[in-house]
C-alpha cells in the first residue's frame, strides 16, 4: 500500500534577508524556522533543507539496512547512522556520507560492509538522490 507523506513550507521576504518555516504535518511533530544563514552559514537554533534531508536518508537508511541484515538472519542488536548533507551555495547539494555503526551478532566485518552497501543501494531515499554522490563508511563496534 502506498503511503503519502506532507509537509509544508511558508517563506517571507528576499532570500538573503527572509525566513521562513517548514512543518512536518502528517505526523504532526512540528513547525520549524528556516533562513538563509542557517542553510549556508550557523544553524543559529534553526533547520535546513540539508538537515532535513540528513534525517531523512540516515533514518530511511537504517530502515533498509535492519531490513536486509534481518531478513539474511542477522538481526541488528543497534543501527547508528549519522548523515552529513554538504551544500554549497551556488553549487547545491555536493555530497552525502553516510557513516553507520553496528552492534551485529554473528556476522564478519566484510559481511557487514557488504550489507551496508546493499542498504545504501536500495534506500528509497539513496535512490531519490542518486544524482548526488554518496559515500559510506561502515563497520561494527561503536
Amino acid at each position: 500500500m502506498a503511503t503519502t507523506r506532507t509537509a509544508n513550507a511558508h517563506w517571507e521576504g528576499s532570500l538573503l534577508k527572509g525566513a521562513g518555516k517548514v512543518s512536518l504535518d502528517s505526523s504532526g511533530l512540528g513547525t520549524y524556522d528556516v533562513s538563509w544563514p542557517s542553510r549556508a552559514e550557523t544553524p543559529n537554533g534553526k533547520t535546513s533543507p540539508e538537515e532535513l534531508i540528513a534525517a531523512a536518508h540516515a533514518s530511511c537508511f537504517n530502515m533498509a539496512l535492519s531490513g536486509g541484515l534481518s531478513r539474511a538472519g542477522h538481526e541488528p542488536q543497534a543501527l547508528d547512522t549519522r548523515a552529513d548533507v554538504t551544500f554549497q551555495p551556488g553549487e547545491g547539494i555536493t555530497g552525502i556520507t553516510l557513516t553507520v555503526r553496528a552492534e551485529v551478532d554473528g556476522m564478519s566485518s566484510d559481511e557487514f560492509v557488504e550489507a551496508a552497501e546493499a542498504a545504501k543501494a536500495g534506500c528509497p531515499v539513496s535512490q531519490a538522490l542518486a544524482g548526488t554522490p554518496i559515500t559510506l563508511d561502515a563497520a561494527l563496534g561503536s
